[in-house]
Order: C-alpha cells, then structure tokens, then sequence
C-alpha cells in the first residue's frame, strides 16, 4: 500500500534493535548523569517529537522525581533571550535532527555549561553534532512524510533511559515485552480498516487520553490531520471536562485511548458522558468495560498487546492500532499517495 504502512510494521523488529544497539548510548548517558546529576530536565523539540515530550514529561517526573519542562524553541530564536539552563539536563529530540531552532537550544544549553543529549535518528545531523550525548533512534531510514518508527522509537529511547537511571524492576522487565506487544498490536490492522469506515465521513473528531496516554492523544491527532486530513482536536480526559465538554453533540466520533491504571476510572466515566450525549465512541484499550462502550461493531482492543506491559510502557503500544487507523482513514477521505501529504516536508527548518 504505501511506505507508511511497511513502516509501521517494521516497529517490532527495530524496537528489538533498539534495545540491543542503543543500550550503551543510553548507559552512557546514564553515567554521565551519575557523574552531573541534573536538578531539573529541559526538553527541545518540534511536531511529534514534542509529542514524545509529553510522554516523557509524565515518565521523569514519576520515576526519578526530576522536574520537567519543554522549553520554547521561539524565545531563543526569535527573541534571543537565554533561560538559566546550567543546572539542567537538556534533551533536543527531533527524528531528522535538523530544525535549527531545536538545535540552537542545545547550543545555548552547552555555552552555559549544561550537560546535553540528543535523541534523533541521524547521528550525522547538527543535533547530534551539537549534544554532549548521543542516543540512536536505530529506526533506519523512514520514507513516509508521517512519522511512524521515528515516533515510538524516541518513546522507546526515552523508556530505556528512564529504566536504566531507575532502576525499576516493573520498567526493566517490560521494556523487554514491547517488541512482543507491537507485534499483537499491528494485527489490529483488518479492525482499523473497518473503524475506519465508520469515521470516513466524519466532519471533525475528539481524541481523548489522560496520563502517560496524555501524549498519544497528541500524537493520534496529528497523524489523523497531516495524513487524513480530518480536523481532529485532543485533550486531556481531565481537561475536556473544564469546559469542551460542550462540544459533545450526536454526530461528532471520538477516539478514547483508555488503558489500565489509574486513569481507567476517570476514562470510563467520560465515555459514559460522551455516549449519552450521542458522541460515537471508538476507544483504543485494553479495559474491557470500555471497549463495551464502543459504538461501533469493531473495536481496537489492546488486550492481549498490553498484556504483560505496565502502563507507563504502553504509550509505545496504543499509539500503533491508531497509526494504521490513520492510514486507512487518509485512504478512504482523499486516497492518492499516502506516504506524501499536501504541502509537507519529511525535513520541516523553523528558525
């Protein structure tokens, strides 16, 4: 069908990859943090590797207790102020490792003495030249615009440095498990298809998450954009319920991305809201009583994938039914090449 699609399902192969070849970059950062240990992180980033951000926001903060924060690319490029970063880690993640802007943070970061790494798939590219550290996306060479591999691999990067800096038994073991996990995970392929008849027509959509699935949302609403074209806005469960709620309405689909943990109970209470407002339900989980609620006759259910992952984990799991759903949604809504949206660059420069 498309490079996008053999992309997707190269993910539990290089997933095994990554965890063989990209172990030592990230031990060596590991050691280098023994050595310097930061008081807070700085992450720099654009698109979906800001997104990657996001989940790693969630994944720092709960393991190592280490504040987070994604800077503003902007207020140094642009406006050339310099925060204090000299205590900080600072990390730039970008698959090409080539937007300027991300770069020249890490720029900064280094004049000020702070220790830097870069995450990207290209160890040949300034961000990799410009960091103190280099960890591999090992991803191989990605040719659809939309990022796939380039996305869960960052996601993968970010876990095995959290679980080597850890030490967590639950981290370190599950890591392991994801390549096994992908693998149920792209056998949602024939259900993804068939979800995405039913949202074929659809207008606009919501794409709600909550926790380390917060980042998911962000990402599934992108893909559904920049390959389908559909107007998709994502929120967090939590914040919907400040005020978007009211844009439930019969007619508007939303896609739930609910996973075992903490958050299911909250998850589950909003999906009951959104169906007796009329909302169709398209949920992306492995609990069963939300998959109940879906309105569709096909579900994307992450049961047998997450399995033996622990929540913090899954976010390199749920996101891969949604990336095939996208690509069957852009498919169906404007057809054509799918590896090649309208008016986009894999390599996207901002100053």
């Amino acid at each position: 069908m498309s490079h996008l699609r053999d992309e997707i399902f190269e993910q539990p192969l290089i997933f095994e990859r990554l965890l063989t070849e990209g172990l030592e970059q990230v031990r060596a950062v590991t050691r280098a943090l023994a050595e310097r240990p930061p008081k807070l992180v700085i992450f720099a980033a654009r698109g979906s590797s800001d997104n990657a951000v996001t989940y790693a926001h969630y994944l720092i903060e709960t393991y190592l207790g280490l504040p987070v924060s994604s800077s503003a690319p902007s207020i140094y490029s642009l406006y050339h102020r310099f925060p204090n970063l000299s205590d900080a880690l600072v990390i730039g993640i970008s698959q090409s490792g080539q937007s300027p802007d991300v770069v020249g943070v890490l720029a900064e970061a280094q004049r000020q003495g702070a220790l830097t790494v870069g995450i990207t798939n290209d160890r040949s590219s300034p961000l990799a030249q410009a960091a103190d550290l280099l960890i591999e996306q090992c991803a191989g060479q990605e040719l659809s615009v939309a990022a796939s591999k380039t996305y869960t691999t960052q996601l993968m990067a970010l876990g095995m440095l959290v679980a080597e800096l850890s030490q967590d038994a639950q981290l370190l073991t599950g890591i392991h498990r994801l390549p096994a996990a992908a693998r149920l995970a792209i056998e949602l392929e024939e259900a993804a298809e068939h979800v995405a008849e039913d949202l074929a027509q659809a207008p606009a959509c919501l794409v709600l998450a909550r926790g380390f699935n917060y980042a998911t949302a962000f990402e599934l609403a992108l893909k559904f954009k920049e390959l389908a074209y559909l107007f998709a806005e994502p929120y967090s469960a939590a914040d919907f319920m400040h005020g978007p709620m009211a844009l439930a309405q019969r007619g508007l689909p939303a896609i739930v991305i609910g996973v075992r943990g903490p958050s299911e109970e909250g998850m589950l209470e909003l999906a009951g809201q959104l169906v007796d407002a009329g909302v169709g339900l398209f949920p992306i989980s492995d609990d069963p009583d939300l998959l109940a609620k879906a309105t569709s006759a096909h579900s994307l259910s992450l049961v047998a994938a997450l399995a033996d992952v622990p929540e913090s984990l899954s976010p390199m799991i749920s996101v891969i039914p949604g990336q095939l759903l996208a690509m069957y949604l852009a498919a169906r809504r404007r057809g054509g090449n799918l590896d090649q949206p309208r008016r986009l660059a894999k390599v996207t420069r901002t100053e």
